[in-house]
């Protein structure tokens, strides 16, 4: 709307000829121009479709000022505002990880992660070749009043789909999808409309944007629009879907965003064709799967190599047995120091809140039970870690088909923790392996033989729990528990809390001195 009223403005002030049809209105002002009022820029501007047979009078007629200033101002904008994008790509994912290899960050030699790392440098490359078209300034397409939106959307085109193609990465649990992922959200520029979410928070977030426009004709379009303006470029890991309320509404949220120029990129561990596998209604979840591969380059990591269980061994918190509970509520007391655990309550979404047993300067404790076997999911646990970066938990089971439920909240629960990068203080009746040992998919059952030799088995094998879904997330769980007990997880947590003390710290200081001022200058 800014370019628009300059138009405006360089018209009022263009010199016109007397010979020009209206040539009477307005003064002539003493550098030679004459000033025209608004209203003679509409009149003209009506008759867009007459047939101007003199060329001469048509260069000066208000229609042609007008559309020739806004062309110059939009071009001189983007001309602006694309420089420092260009400048800013010199570079990306692809020299940053060469960086890490050389500097012994990351292993050398995984020809699949230089594949993936490829495809993404390829993708960064595209999008800083074509910024203008993908719209990916912040500035240039910050969000306008409601009638300036109105006016805009009649002065100029439609937005459509983007002509860069995103990319839908799925492979196996560790190895390096979010990693790499991250690796090119970082690289690029600040000013680029970008946002880099875990799947469970980004639905999440769709749904209570649906709550707020209810009764509106149709909400999908309506809170896509809201996504597109924040975020053009989408980054969404660990893409699964086990929700129907989800599925059922993929492939119109997704066709509304794809259709404002929204472009995605996802890590996952299923394939498109093997989302939601087995889910109810999936014939209606069916068309989402083809509107991805219309929209995305879907490429598989095949390295079979787990990266997370190649850190060193766990010197972390998971302790197997439940004669370890007092040493897990020992280490929660010396973590919490001199500030006294009391129960809590912690802000979700929509106005829900969880209750948290007991908690104190950033460590809260959880019986298993408080935490996984209540009817909680990924917005209570998000909440919980906007609050509180460690958690004990005590008394994780192994699970079963009698508590399938818990088993998904758990798995919910360590992604959550994992991607706020969390610690996790736990009493568990098995190592992570032998607690998902009875969760098995529906190819692993076929392979199974019954086993009759004892009655402990037998019983063991009425509570295998055949899940394709939790079949899958299991080994990402197992990979993920590893990780979170290594001690480089560990040490790279004690970092982010020093950062996080120190700037505390740092702000605390800052507003003592400005006190301080303050006070000298009223005593003055």
């Amino acid at each position: 709307m800014r370019i628009v009223m300059r138009a405006f403005r360089r018209v009022r002030l263009v010199p016109r000829p007397c010979e020009v049809r209206g040539g009477g209105r307005g003064k002539f002002l003493p550098n030679g121009c004459r000033r025209f009022h608004i209203a003679s820029v509409y009149s003209n501007c009506g008759s867009a479709h007459m047939p101007l047979h003199n060329i001469d009078t048509h260069r000066y007629s208000s229609q042609a000022i007008f559309w020739r200033a806004l062309s110059t101002i939009s071009a001189d904008a983007a001309s602006e505002a694309s420089t420092s994008i260009i400048d800013a790509g010199k570079g990306g994912p692809l020299v940053e990880y060469e960086r890490k290899i050389a500097s012994g960050e990351l292993v050398d030699g995984d020809n699949f992660q230089d594949d993936i790392i490829r495809q993404l440098q390829r993708l960064y490359d595209e999008l800083v070749e074509k910024p203008d078209e993908c719209r990916l300034d912040r500035y240039s397409a910050s969000k306008k009043s409601e009638r300036s939106r109105w006016l805009w959307s009649r002065l100029l085109p439609q937005s459509s789909a983007s002509p860069v193609e995103g990319l839908y990465l799925y492979g196996g649990v560790g190895t390096g999808k979010t990693m790499l992922m991250d690796l090119f959200f970082d690289q690029l520029p600040s000013n680029w409309r970008k946002k880099r979410i875990h799947f469970h928070d980004f639905m999440l977030n769709v749904h209570s944007r649906l709550q707020k426009h209810k009764g509106v004709a149709d909400p999908l379009d309506v809170v896509a629009g809201e996504i597109s303006d924040e975020s053009i470029l989408l980054c969404l890991d660990e893409f699964m879907v086990t929700d129907v309320a989800d599925a059922l509404i993929l492939n119109r949220l997704f066709g509304h965003l794809f259709s404002k120029g929204v472009i995605l990129v996802a890590t996952s561990n299923r394939a498109p064709d093997k989302l939601y596998e087995g889910g109810l209604q999936r014939d209606l979840f069916l068309p989402f799967i083809a509107t991805l591969k219309e929209r995305c380059v879907v490429h598989e990591i095949g390295s079979s190599t787990d990266y997370r269980k190649l850190t060193s061994a766990q010197q972390g918190f998971y302790f197997v047995g439940k004669e370890y509970s007092g040493f897990l509520k020992k280490y929660f007391l010396q973590l919490v120091g001199e500030h006294k655990p009391r129960p809590q309550e912690v802000d979700v979404v929509m106005g829900r809140k969880l209750q948290v047993p007991l908690g104190a300067n950033g460590c809260a404790y959880f019986p298993f039970e408080e935490l996984c076997d209540r009817p909680l999911g990924a917005a209570d646990y998000f909440g919980l870690f906007k609050n509180f970066h460690t958690v004990a938990l005590e008394g994780v089971p192994i699970f079963g088909i009698h508590n399938r439920t818990a088993a998904y909240r758990f798995v919910q629960l360590v992604d959550v923790m994992y991607d706020s990068k969390a610690r996790l203080m736990c009493t568990a009746e098995a190592s992570p392996t032998k607690l998902f040992e009875r969760i098995v998919t529906i190819s692993d059952a076929k392979k199974m033989v019954p086993r009759t030799s004892s009655r402990s088995r037998r019983n063991d094998d009425l509570d295998i729990c055949v899940d394709n879904e939790l079949g899958f997330a299991k080994d990402r769980t197992i990979s993920r528990l590893t990780e979170m007990n290594s001690k480089e997880y560990l040490e790279q947590h004690a970092a982010n809390l020093s950062e996080l003390s120190q700037e505390i710290n740092d702000i605390s200081g800052e507003l003592s001195q400005e006190i301080s001022e303050n006070g000298n200058l009223l005593q003055a």
